[in-house]
């Protein structure tokens, strides 16, 4: 399944223009306008759709009453190629999010909305996460459908239009089936779009697999963690800085309550016994991201809000974790008369990640493994992985899904975010075999 210099110029242009829209903070429709426009040009069949915010309100990973802006006025794409009989065949998907979380321009050194290249690297906002792994899927697409018309259209010439002189042995070769595209919003929150998709979906048909095309460095990975982020509140007592002792300070309270958290988040990643974990020292990771105390220098703080991302283990749910951690805290204000007399608050809050895993026995690892195979590539081992990603929403669904796509997490809502281009065709090549061999199943 060649491609030559052409297609490769198509899908730097591609990338280049996706790249250029700045899909932060929920401003996805021009982009997906877009996408659906050269969907549309490709000769895909185009499917669009938006979250319900009371679906999304009873779904574990959204706050209770999200807000009509985070949802709303966001979009959703996908493009659909059919092959042969497309009812007798399996239906995969590629599916990618086409928001980027936001790029401080004060740390890049160039433009973050505008891509600029260093011989096989590209940078901008979005290139490894991801949206050079969403350029990829299309373009995949595009290769099998031109491949296998190719293909049929040689046949023709070869054999005649009638079906009575084929061998029989040519027709394992029959592609049968769907290949779906999705450019969905909202993964940086949660996954609006693909969530919404997972709910109810915007197809007359199932889907039977699918792949994200998440940075996993040309690794398959069938596992992927969970987090929850929650809100610590601990009170104290203020007094003018003269007479301190006259106040209760915040922050050794906090500082008990952070060491027993820190020994929390050691043990259970002590605990993690998954062989797809073995590489990571700390499988399920766990950081403060914002700490908030005080209100004046010459003042006792009597005040602090922490917010904290805690990692969910492969084997547990976010509510597992959440308990862990509420025990904990209730232990430490057991052992001190005032936080037993000001009890800390500790809440949920934002979006949730629910691990999700699926086994690497799945027909589209086995067709992922075989199509990197036929390009070339080794490490086909499935992996486990510590970030959350719309896959969970799917396997929640009932629908097996892998990740695998160009670049890196190291990269991913990093300064200078970039990715070596030639992963990107790689890819390309990859996902395009991928659904060949799945598409040819029997």
């Amino acid at each position: 399944m060649a491609r030559d210099s052409t297609d490769d110029a198509s899908l730097r242009e591609f990338a280049e223009e996706l790249l250029r829209f700045d899909t932060t903070d929920g401003n996805e429709r021009p982009a997906q306008e877009w996408v659906e426009d050269r969907l549309q040009e490709f000769g895909f069949e185009t499917y669009t759709w938006t979250a319900d915010g009371e679906a999304l309100g009873a779904h574990p990973s959204f706050p209770d009453d999200p807000a009509p802006a985070s949802i709303e006025d966001r979009p959703s794409v996908a493009g659909v190629l059919e092959f042969g009989d497309p009812d007798a065949g399996p239906t995969l998907a590629f599916n990618g999010h086409v928001d980027v979380v936001p790029a401080d321009r004060g740390r890049w050194t160039s433009d973050p909305f505008e891509p600029t290249w260093d011989g096989d690297e590209l940078t901008a906002r979005g290139a490894a996460d991801m949206k050079c792994g969403l350029a990829a899927g299309i373009f995949a697409a595009r290769a099998l459908r031109d491949s296998h018309g190719d293909r049929e259209r040689r046949e023709v010439r070869e054999t005649g239009p009638s079906d009575a002189d084929r061998d029989p042995a040519d027709e394992g070769a029959a592609l049968n089936g769907r290949l779906v595209v999705e450019s969905v919003a909202g993964e940086e929150e949660g996954g609006v779009g693909a969530a919404a998709a997972a709910l109810d979906s915007p197809y007359p048909f199932d889907r039977d697999a699918a792949i994200v095309m998440e940075p996993t460095e040309l690794r398959p990975v069938v596992a992927t963690g969970g987090s929850l982020m929650a809100r610590l509140t601990v009170a104290g007592r203020s007094a003018h800085a003269a007479r301190a002792w006259r106040g209760e300070s915040v922050l050794p309270h906090f500082d008990r309550i952070r060491d027993a958290f820190d020994e929390l988040a050691a043990e259970r990643s002590e605990a993690i016994d998954h062989p797809l974990y073995d590489r990571f020292d700390d499988p399920t990771p766990t950081s403060i991201g914002t700490v908030d105390a005080g209100s004046w220098a010459s003042t006792v703080p009597a005040a602090l809000e922490a917010e904290y991302r805690i990692g969910v283990g492969p084997d547990e749910t976010v509510a597992d974790a959440e308990a862990a951690y509420r025990a904990r805290l209730d232990e430490v204000v057991a052992g001190d008369d005032w936080l037993a007399d000001h009890p800390p608050t500790f809440e949920r809050f934002s979006i949730q990640f629910e691990p999700a895993e699926i086994s690497p026995d799945e027909p589209v690892v086995r067709a992922l493994q075989a199509g990197m195979r036929d390009c070339g590539l080794a490490g086909t081992t499935p992996l486990g992985e510590t970030y959350g990603a719309d896959s969970r929403h799917y396997v929640d669904a009932g629908i097996p899904t892998v990740l695998f796509g160009p670049g890196s997490v190291d990269q991913a809502h990093f300064p200078d975010e970039t990715i070596r281009w030639s992963d990107v065709t790689t890819a390309v090549d990859v996902l395009a075999a991928t659904a060949e061999r799945f598409l040819r199943r029997d």
